[in-house]
């Protein structure tokens, strides 16, 4: 693994910054947590890769507040077009 950022997917929408930060700091030193709301995901980013990769391997596919996690590493983020036609 090359970052220490995660991204976790299917999450309840109920799901806070805090339960996040708690179930992950079990691994290892969590720098920052960010769950987007409504949306069912979020991320994670550890205090290092090999935190990161402890994580995920220990939490992937583990039941959360009822749900199934999905995590990854987060891929960086698509750059935006400055120019957007029009139709």
């Amino acid at each position: 693994m090359q970052g220490s950022k995660l991204y976790v997917g299917n999450l309840t929408y109920s799901v806070t910054d805090k339960q996040l930060e708690e179930l992950f700091s079990e691994y290892g030193e969590v720098k920052e947590v960010r769950v987007i709301e409504r949306k069912g995901f979020g991320f994670v980013e550890m205090g290092s890769p090999e935190e990161a990769e402890k994580a995920m391997e220990a939490l992937n596919e583990t039941d959360f507040e009822g749900r199934t996690l999905r995590i990854d590493e987060a891929r960086p983020p698509k750059p935006r077009s400055e120019y957007r036609p029009r139709y």
